[in-house]
């Protein structure tokens, strides 16, 4: 059962970086708010739609099964 979980656990995690990979930057970056360059709103509402919305919640889906796998292993 362990060395299932362990599995599991090294799947998910593995998906779970390539999910944040995937992911698109919603910001200019540290730079910008040293700078002021561009338009910086910390907060401004960006809505998330199409595969943006599918990926973010993939990878929170997936951050979950993470935190439980992690906790069932040290469980066990």
């Amino acid at each position: 059962m362990e060395n299932f979980l362990n599995i599991l656990l090294m799947i998910d995690a593995g998906l779970v970086i390539i999910l944040v990979l995937l992911q698109s930057g919603k910001s200019d970056g540290l730079s910008a708010a040293f700078t002021g360059s561009g338009d910086l709103n910390l907060f401004a509402v960006q809505k998330e739609r199409g595969p943006e919305k599918v990926i973010s919640r993939m990878t929170l889906v997936c951050g979950v099964i993470f935190l439980a796998l992690v906790i069932a292993l040290q469980v066990i």
